[in-house]
């Protein structure tokens, strides 16, 4: 059995070898890593304007329990209420978007389901699936023949069908069909549909809540998930679902019953800061016109889809080489993280190019300048 040690130093050997940053590490830089994708982490004015509300002053800083055990349930309730009149929908809070997806699969999956899931789905996805032990197959990326087929072949075996996609998806920034998906459920009156909003909340569609809420066939998906730690900046997340699935979750769902709830204080800042979004048209066309601007940037170094997105992979199928290039362009002030294995297959090791509404003119011109120098030789 291999050492630990000998582990780490087959993943360094290999260009995977991860690390956490150590304080002051950092440097003044272009950001197009992380996922704040209209710019309010950075907003200070934001921060101080809820920090100002009388209320908030004293909000508490930690909920000491779970859901189920916590007294002071009135932030929560408030954030799930506002979040539920936004949707039609019930909503559950969760901890993060790991602690949804792993939960919520892992609960809802019995042995009479059988889940047919996108190759290209997150990590906690695919955790959630296999502590549900339900069968499952994964079908190729954003090919709804093949999940057709794999429909067609199942669909009589099991009392239940769980499809699960994301909207936008977080490696490669493309959308998934929901029309065709919505028609798939049609045929198939046994199938669920799950789809992750994680990269579209806020960003996506009327008032940022999303690719599902905008679809006039929107009701037809089953059980949204969508996180608050990305274009919301802040914590935690949420299940859109219907009154007896939300009741079901708080019963079965684990990482719900086991864990610490979120604090009270980030409800309150999230319910502040959604209030905020829904109304954010203005950072949502800046987000546009700065993916339009990135696309022409790019497109000599990639094969964009006919829609880009805020997510750009630049693929460039070797950990080494990636990890190179990430370097060499913070050398020029950009910080563009290299995205490895596990969390993309071998092979199709990538730069992830993560926009935000905060960029200015000026720094795309920078990011012009750096990605010329760096990439010339792809």
């Amino acid at each position: 059995m291999p050492t630990f040690r000998a582990t780490l130093e087959q993943l360094r050997q290999s260009g995977n070898l991860r690390h956490i940053p150590l304080p002051g590490s950092g440097r003044e830089c272009i950001d197009l890593s992380s996922n704040d994708y209209l710019g309010l982490a950075s907003r200070h004015g934001l921060q101080q304007e809820f920090m100002d509300l009388s209320e908030n002053r004293l909000a508490p800083l930690t909920a000491s329990a779970s859901r189920l055990l916590a007294a002071g349930q009135d932030d929560f309730h408030s954030l799930e209420e506002l979040l539920s009149s936004l949707y039609g929908r019930s909503v559950l809070l969760f901890n993060s978007g790991y602690h949804a997806n792993v939960g919520t699969v892992s609960a809802i999956a019995s042995e009479e389901t059988m889940i047919l899931a996108d190759k290209l789905v997150h990590a906690s996805i695919i955790d959630g699936i296999v502590l549900s032990r339900a069968r499952f197959a994964r079908f190729h990326h954003n090919d709804i023949s093949h999940l057709e087929r794999l429909l067609e072949k199942h669909h009589k075996e099991y009392e239940r069908i769980l499809v699960i996609v994301e909207s936008v998806y977080s490696m490669d920034g493309d959308q998934c069909n929901l029309d065709s998906l919505i028609a798939l459920k049609e045929h198939y009156p046994n199938v669920m549909l799950y789809v992750d909003e994680a990269h579209a909340f806020g960003v996506i569609g009327d008032r940022g809540l999303g690719l599902v809420k905008s679809n006039p066939r929107g009701h037809m998906v089953d059980i949204i998930v969508g996180t608050l730690g990305k274009a919301a900046a802040s914590s935690g997340a949420f299940v859109a679902t219907s009154p007896d699935i939300r009741e079901f979750l708080v019963n079965r769902a684990r990482s719900f019953i086991f864990s610490t709830a979120i604090p009270p204080m980030v409800c309150r800042w999230s319910r502040y800061i959604i209030e905020k979004i829904i109304g954010m048209d203005t950072e949502r066309a800046r987000l546009q016109e700065i993916t339009r601007r990135m696309s022409s940037i790019l497109a000599p170094y990639l094969a964009l889809p006919p829609q880009p997105s805020h997510i750009m992979p630049l693929v460039t199928e070797d950990a080494v080489r990636t990890v190179e290039l990430s370097q060499k362009l913070l050398q020029h002030g950009v910080k563009v993280l290299p995205i490895r294995t596990p969390t993309v297959p071998p092979g199709t090791e990538r730069l992830r190019f993560s926009l935000s509404a905060a960029l200015t003119d000026s720094d795309l011109q920078n990011v012009s300048v750096a990605i010329a120098a760096t990439l010339h030789r792809l």
